[in-house]
């Protein structure tokens, strides 16, 4: 039976202490050395110890894990990770005139580092996205919905060496950390999944995130998302696996894991 546990960065998974496994793997069978449990997290959760496997799906989270060199401890996957050669970088802002504060790149080391990733959203964008959400929804916060938008916001140049091993996410662009791991860990081969810190935030809150106020996260005073698109995410993913069993960790209880199929064909 092959289980999973995928970690979402919900307040709920704040008990779960990760900073046990530092360094290694968290469920490691200690006579036989094989992995009772393959483990999934998302973005940040590398500040905080070791996960078989890093899902990252934001620009600024997935350049500092690489410099970090987390990547070398455990399988990474990045959304937008093309490297390409190290020139396109110079080259590409030929004509446009993006501010500083809008670029960030990573030093390049010694001459192992011939490529580069870019990614990013051009900053010009920015207030025609704002326009376009208001008005849909004219009862939104305006300044709320700019700080989300632009979170994104700029490039991000990261030079990566020859023996950079991170694999590109192919799925949909707009799908968040938590659910593009669950996806991955089903196409694995998980015959069972385990959820914790998966907490579908609501508008009406204050946003839930353990990372919250931290570097190229939202302020703690942001509202929440609604979760609308989340559920609509593992509605797909518990359709598409209809063999798989999913199991929520029920946070009140600490670690004890409730079936959950109330998504499933929705």
């Amino acid at each position: 039976m092959t289980k999973h546990l995928v970690l979402g960065n919900g307040e709920s998974r704040s008990w779960f202490d990760l900073g046990i496994y530092a360094d290694q793997p968290c469920f490691v069978d200690e006579y036989t050395g094989e992995t009772k449990i393959v483990t999934w997290g998302c973005n940040a959760i590398h500040r905080d110890g070791y996960v078989d496997n890093l899902v990252s799906i934001d620009y600024g989270i997935q350049q500092e894990i690489y410099q970090s060199g987390y990547h070398k401890q455990c399988r990474c996957w990045f959304a937008d990770w093309n490297p390409v050669p190290a020139e396109i970088a110079d080259m590409m802002f030929m004509g446009f005139d993006i501010p500083e504060s809008y670029i960030h790149r990573t030093e390049k080391k010694g001459h192992h580092t011939e490529q580069c990733v870019i990614a990013g959203t051009d900053p010009a964008t920015l207030h025609e996205k704002v326009e376009v959400v208001i008005k849909q929804f004219p009862d939104l916060d305006m300044a709320d919905v700019k700080l989300k938008l632009g979170k994104d916001i700029g490039v991000w140049i990261t030079y990566v060496d020859d023996s950079d091993t991170i694999k590109d996410i192919d799925l949909p662009k707009r799908w968040s950390a938590g659910t593009t791991a669950i996806h991955l860990a089903c196409q694995g081969g998980a015959e069972e999944v385990y959820m914790l810190g998966f907490d579908l935030s609501s508008p009406d809150k204050l946003i839930n995130n353990i990372y919250k106020g931290t570097e190229y996260y939202y302020p703690e005073h942001t509202k929440g998302f609604s979760p609308v698109n989340w559920i609509n995410q593992l509605g797909v993913i518990f359709n598409e696996f209809p063999e798989t069993k999913f199991y929520w960790v029920d946070f009140e209880n600490k670690g004890v894991f409730t079936e959950k199929l109330w998504i499933r064909n929705r």
